[in-house]
């Protein structure tokens, strides 16, 4: 397969064979799905075996809790300090959709005038590559002198960090058009904007979904990586803390949590890309 190739989001016969590559998302986001107890019972049980083997291994060469918590003290801890983690987790998201939310919406439009005026890509892409490589995180300092330690500099590093990618995947999305297809359009008399929403757009949806996905957990790190970093607030907080205090099934707990939020931000792409990018099949 190609390494143009744009992503796919629809269901594939079971032995076809799929790349994997930063721009084909497809071997995640195929596949048959499961269709019966039996494949059920066959995922529960290796996670049965995985954990139920981590936490026998554990206790049994007795390594020590602030190393490696069993499975069962983490779960514990969850259980127990949820109630606590709570809060901190609704300012985790709060930062995440903020941020987010201004950031894909700039790098769309950003990502819809680059593809339209090559001038202007010229002017901002030194900009967005220096984004790109730049680590948010090291912004961050900066950011809480100008700004203070509420809500603000994590947003804006949030933005920071998801822009660029949604920009990126979007611009190589609005590029992927068959030329005759806009060819054929004019012919008929359609305007630039006609082409672009009714063509460019619908063409370049999978793309988009890719660069929401990405930029989506680049923020939820950038997120937490910022309340670590100072604030009082926030899954990176309740790191921070516990690591300090040497806690560590509350630490993997909220790490737990993370992991979780980063598989919703997967699955809800997934499911978006499958309702509304299925055509591609």
């Amino acid at each position: 397969m190609s390494s143009d190739a744009i992503p796919e989001f629809h269901k594939t016969k079971a032995g076809d064979g799929h790349d994997v590559s930063l721009t084909n998302l497809s071997a995640f986001s195929t596949g048959p799905g499961v269709n019966s107890a039996r494949e059920v019972a066959a995922i529960l049980a290796v996670a049965v075996v995985v954990i139920g083997g981590l936490e026998f291994a554990l206790r049994f060469f007795e390594v020590p809790q602030y190393i490696m918590p069993p499975p069962s003290l983490i779960a514990e801890a969850l259980v127990t300090e949820f109630p606590l983690i709570l809060p901190h987790l609704g300012h985790t998201l709060v930062e995440l959709l903020s941020g987010f939310a201004i950031g894909a919406l700039v790098g769309l439009v950003l990502a819809a005038v680059v593809t339209q005026f090559p001038f202007v890509e010229k002017i901002v892409a030194p900009y967005i590559l220096l984004l790109v490589t730049t680590p948010m995180l090291a912004l961050v300092p900066l950011l809480i002198l100008r700004f203070g330690f509420g809500y603000t500099p994590r947003i804006i590093a949030v933005a920071l960090a998801a822009g660029p990618m949604v920009m990126i995947n979007a611009a190589t999305g609005f590029r992927r058009v068959d030329s005759a297809k806009i060819a054929l359009a004019r012919s008929y008399g359609a305007s630039t904007l006609q082409i672009f929403w009714k063509i460019r757009a619908p063409m370049a949806l999978p793309m988009i979904l890719v660069g929401l996905m990405i930029g989506a957990i680049f923020g939820l790190l950038t997120a937490v990586g910022a309340e670590m970093v100072g604030g009082g607030f926030g899954l990176g907080n309740r790191l921070t803390t516990y690591s300090s205090m040497i806690q560590m099934p509350q630490f993997f707990a909220v790490v737990l949590i993370l992991s979780i939020l980063g598989i919703l931000i997967y699955v809800l792409f997934f499911l978006i890309g499958k309702k509304w990018a299925s055509w591609e099949a």
